[in-house]
């Protein structure tokens, strides 16, 4: 049977707050501002990024991306919300932009980014990106 818009679930205080501080984190990290990303993370968070990459706190994660791009932003396209048991899973979505070291700019790289949000604060944060592929292409590698 096809899910309706009108048996999806409403969203809740609980889901929406979940929403908002998945979105005000991710601006925070677009500025870089790890320290004031790290405010709406538990002290024990636990990051992974692509490649099973983990990591403690933004600062890190700023870091990788520092090697990784002169500069990236994210296009947020879409925010999915799921309540569960004493926790919400929160997903966000969209393409990201920005520069490569070498000063060629890029647009539209997929991102998948979820977290668990739990009493206020995030405690999981899993991220997938197609930058892997798109670095590959640049090397002219086929895999």
């Amino acid at each position: 049977m096809p899910l309706t818009q009108a048996a999806l679930a409403p969203a809740t205080d609980e889901t929406a707050e979940a929403a908002g501080i998945v979105e005000r984190f991710l601006v925070a990290s677009m500025v870089p501002d790890p320290e004031t990303a790290a405010t709406f993370m538990a002290a024990d968070v636990a990051i992974t990024f692509t490649g099973g990459r983990k990591f403690k706190h933004p600062r890190e994660t700023t870091g990788f991306n520092a090697m990784r791009y002169k500069w990236v932003k994210k296009k947020m396209e879409r925010t999915d919300v799921s309540a569960g048991i004493s926790e919400t899973i929160v997903y966000n979505t969209g393409t990201l932009y920005g520069e490569w070291h070498d000063g060629t700019p890029f647009e539209g790289n997929r991102y998948v980014d979820r977290f668990v949000v739990r009493g206020g604060k995030i405690v999981q944060m899993d991220v997938w990106n197609d930058s892997a592929e798109r670095i590959l292409v640049r090397m002219d590698i086929e895999a």
